[in-house]
């Protein structure tokens, strides 16, 4: 094996560390800070950590999120002594840092298959920006909604129209809503059409049943509020996430329903997909919405990561006429949504 490249994973968890700080978890900031400054390769598994092929950050692999993710799945489990140290407790660092080594020790077997996959985060909040473009979406086509999901991960995302919106003394969704999203707001609201649901189904290379831990491995631990609203998406979840390729499974979705708008989205997960696939997608969609008419309208919305800091990027492509459209950004997490869609 070759001599860790210690720097990309140290910068790659500093970087992270930042981000949590942004995204209001002062405990994930100090995790991370603490493996930047502590962890050392020379067992197999901080081997494999430092030795991680390509670009181990967010923006590429997300190793950083791995690692913390089985890390908060041991917490959850009650392994590794980590209750004794994750919030609601407040240790030193030093106190921190020793269960933390104990555990990557101790559970190297359980974190090293944990982090074969890459993060499933399935955070709800992120729904409030699909309620707002599915609204959008009716309001311009009066037809029923096909949805597919890409990297649906355990498929909560997909029950959006169970959820509600609120902003302000406006409410959006079902009066018998699962959860509502509160999200701080700037843009015109939503139209009032609601749209109408008729299919929906996702896909994902680890499809997550609602029990797997990893819907709640991946919200942050001083973070109560986000595991209160996962759990009650969890309850409303019943669409289907098929395993396989995201490019492989979307080609068989392709083909137009006459009388019926088909929605393709992906929330922070485009990202995660190879190079190669990401342009086999854009040419296989670009393809079928060549032939859409407005009885087969497709539509392509993103809330997925861009060049820019602070937040992801909400675009939509429309077909027949194959239009663009910078719906706004949104905070990773859907705390905050910057709302500008087209008149």
């Amino acid at each position: 094996m070759t001599a860790p490249d210690t720097g990309g994973l140290r910068a790659a968890l500093r970087d992270q560390a930042g981000s949590c700080t942004t995204l209001g978890s002062p405990f994930m900031t100090r995790l991370c800070t603490l493996l930047a400054d502590r962890l050392e390769p020379g067992t197999p598994l901080t081997n494999r950590l430092f030795n991680w092929p390509g670009d181990p950050s967010s923006r590429a692999a997300s190793v950083p999120l791995r690692l913390a993710g089985a890390l908060h799945a041991l917490r959850l489990r009650d392994h590794a002594g980590l209750a004794a140290v994750y919030p609601p407790q407040t240790p030193d660092d030093a106190t921190l840092w020793a269960a933390i080594a104990d555990a990557l020790m101790t559970e190297a077997a359980f974190i090293d298959a944990f982090i074969d996959s890459p993060p499933q985060t399935n955070e709800v909040r992120r729904a409030a920006t699909l309620i707002a473009v599915s609204h959008w979406l009716a309001a311009r086509f009066d037809l029923p909604m096909r949805l597919s999901e890409l990297g649906a991960s355990g498929g909560l995302n997909l029950m959006f129209d169970r959820f509600a919106l609120k902003l302000g003394a406006t409410r959006w969704g079902p009066p018998d809503a699962v959860l509502t999203l509160s999200p701080d707001w700037k843009g015109p609201p939503p139209p009032d059409d609601a749209p109408r649901i008729i299919e929906r189904r996702g896909v994902d290379l680890n499809p997550l049943v609602t029990d797997d831990l990893r819907l709640l491995a991946y919200l942050w631990a001083d973070q109560p509020a986000r595991l209160t609203l996962t759990r009650a998406a969890i309850g409303a979840a019943v669409a289907p996430v098929d395993r396989g390729d995201a490019i492989d499974w979307i080609s068989r979705r392709l083909p137009h329903h006459p009388g019926q708008l088909h929605l393709i989205y992906s929330t922070i997960a485009w990202q995660y997909f190879p190079k190669a696939a990401q342009d086999r997608g854009h040419a296989m969609i670009a393809a079928a919405g060549a032939t859409a008419t407005p009885d087969t309208p497709l539509a392509w919305f993103g809330m997925e990561a861009d060049a820019t800091p602070g937040g992801a990027a909400l675009t939509l492509r429309l077909w027949p006429g194959d239009l663009d459209f910078q719906m706004g950004r949104a905070d990773f997490h859907g705390r905050w949504i910057d709302w500008t869609p087209p008149d």
